[in-house]
């Protein structure tokens, strides 16, 4: 421990005394220090609010829900909104996006898939709001697992199902692509954002850009073509309840499916025709 220094000398000089000032003085004086203390602290709580009001981001909308709606098979049809095409349906996608948590860039191919399909088919009367149905229950329009979907359509990384290998709830598939386009050579899975059998695409398929290369199941812009084309082959008229209820249960033999489609479609619709 180090040693306690010395203390100094004691001092004995006596300091002087201040002045004293007269009373009125002193007081006016108290007063203006009172004043400029709270001019301060009113300056500060104003700043505190302003910095707090500053960094409040405004929120955001609340989440989309869809509405189970339990409709009979084949007894009614999804209403069908609008949709624009040509230099207003970037527009349109970016509106429409925010309101019901679609993917802008997979509207985008929703909408073009629709009108496509009229110029292929006219008589099916496929409509952007039923991929949207399909595109919500099998893949949450390609957003599945955090997936992205990119400029040109194509998904950040791919989107495969569960192996089809007979497991309680499956359906056993073998395998038919040798894994080319699932990448398992022992059992078929399901492909893309709007979940084809390697064996239903290869069939199916469609090329939505036309330029000659292979289509993509890993593209929405092909996903959503060949989703249309084969939706409108299985069920012919999609303006009947006869017809759309086909169609989407030729897709998956499922009540439940089909209701389900048709509850995220009927509430697009809704929700586009607010919009429009």
């Amino acid at each position: 421990m180090a040693a306690s220094p010395t203390p100094p000398p004691t001092t004995l000089a006596i300091p002087l005394q201040p002045l004293r000032e007269p009373p009125r003085r002193r007081r006016w004086k108290l007063v203006a220090r009172l004043l400029v203390v709270t001019a301060l602290v009113t300056l500060g709580a104003v700043t505190v609010v302003l910095l707090d009001d500053a960094g409040n981001d405004p929120k955001p909308p609340p989440p989309f829900t869809v509405t189970s709606l339990d409709v009979r098979p084949g007894t009614a049809v999804p209403p069908v909104p609008p949709v624009p095409s040509g230099p207003e349906l970037d527009d349109w996608a970016s509106k429409v996006s925010r309101a019901t948590d679609i993917p802008a860039r997979t509207l985008i191919a929703y909408a073009r898939a629709e009108t496509q399909m009229r110029g292929r088919l006219p008589d099916c009367k496929l409509t952007w709001i039923t991929l949207a149905g399909v595109g919500r229950v099998e893949s949450h329009h390609g957003k599945y697992g955090g997936t992205r979907v990119g400029e040109d359509g194509t998904l950040s990384k791919p989107i495969i199902g569960v192996p089809l290998d007979g497991s309680p709830g499956v359906r056993a598939i073998p395998d038919t692509d040798q894994g080319r386009l699932d990448g398992d050579a022992q059992w078929d899975r399901a492909v893309g954002s709007m979940q084809f059998l390697p064996s239903t695409w290869q069939e199916w398929s469609l090329r939505a850009s036309g330029d000659g290369a292979a289509p993509d199941p890993q593209n929405v812009d092909d996903s959503a073509l060949t989703a249309g084309r084969y939706l409108c082959e299985s069920g012919g008229d999609l303006s009947t309840g006869e017809g759309w209820w086909k169609a989407v249960m030729t897709y998956n033999e499922s009540t439940k499916y089909g209701r389900d489609v048709y509850s995220g479609a009927a509430a697009y619709a809704r929700k586009a025709a607010e919009l429009a």
